[in-house]
């Protein structure tokens, strides 16, 4: 490991942040993931300027403006009130106000209830203004060490194990660096699955980034599961990175799988069924293994 060089204070810098004068529509602005000094600019000229900033947590947000002693009207936008609330913005939008949108971290509309606002706004004839920064699937993609030339968001999995499984097929044929969210109880499951799903693939688990904790942890899909699978859940939020499958290791789509697995399993065991298809594609085995167990287990049913 390389000697850790001490680290140095950047000398005290002046904050200048020019008044803007917003334009009617909706702005949609990136906000920090975790250090708050990840706000741009201009991300602050126009929360300072709307007639309206929309946030999923009002608490959170004010966090934010506090550290930069901003006072604009608040108000709560999540799933929980959407559908009320968006009529509402749509009306503040249609006399003419400039109003903002922020998720609780990161940009909007990534896994957060932002998308129908965005669509409804445009479908009512409003201007939409991105305002880019922090996003926590790009700083963890950068972090990586992985392939970032062509990747997929796949944002989280789902619950249960069985569609997780599928889903975890699904996303083997794809080649592209994954990347993925995941929350801290269902991180070892999850891993597990993956490993099984996908085989020997490098990763890298993100961990609150930006923030005092941060923690990447790098290693095959494998070794995270095994260290995972022995300790506590961790809290934060988590980000899994996943290299793409080797060049060549999925020449067959996952309904050919499916149907020479199905058919080998109804000659034999499972064990013999997975040699036959392993031999004929060329797959890795844990993968078609992972896959015949689900097939075994939906005709158990």
């Amino acid at each position: 490991m390389p000697e850790q060089k001490p680290q140095r204070r950047s000398p005290r810098l002046p904050l200048a942040i020019d008044p803007v004068d917003l334009l009617p529509g909706l702005h949609v602005v990136a906000t920090p993931i975790g250090h708050l000094g990840d706000i741009t600019l201009r991300a602050l000229a126009t929360l300072a300027a709307a007639d309206l900033v929309l946030c999923e947590d009002t608490r959170v947000t004010r966090k934010l403006l506090d550290r930069y002693g901003l006072a604009p009207p608040l108000l709560a936008y999540h799933d929980h009130n959407a559908a009320e609330v968006r009529p509402r913005i749509l009306r503040r939008l249609a006399e003419g106000a400039a109003v903002a949108l922020v998720s609780d971290a990161g940009t909007p509309l990534i896994s957060d209830p932002g998308y129908k606002l965005v669509a409804a706004a445009i479908a009512a004839g409003h201007r939409v203004y991105p305002v880019p920064g922090a996003s926590a699937l790009l700083a963890a993609l950068v972090a990586a060490g992985l392939p970032t030339d062509r990747f997929f968001f796949e944002g989280f999995l789902p619950p249960k194990p069985g569609q997780r499984q599928n889903r975890i097929a699904e996303l083997a044929e794809i080649p592209a660096t994954l990347v993925l969210y995941e929350t801290g109880p269902r991180l070892a499951e999850s891993l597990a699955d993956l490993a099984r799903g996908l085989g020997t693939r490098d990763a890298a688990l993100c961990r609150e980034l930006t923030k005092a904790f941060e923690e990447i942890r790098r290693g095959t899909l494998a070794e995270l599961a095994a260290h995972f699978a022995k300790t506590a859940a961790p809290k934060g939020e988590i980000v899994l990175v996943i290299a793409p499958p080797a060049e060549g290791a999925h020449a067959v789509s996952s309904e050919e799988l499916d149907a020479l697995l199905k058919r080998a399993l109804a000659r034999g065991s499972l064990k013999d069924a997975v040699a036959e298809v392993t031999d004929e594609t060329g797959l890795k085995r844990r993968e078609v293994y992972a896959r015949a167990l689900v097939l075994a287990e939906d005709g158990k049913r």
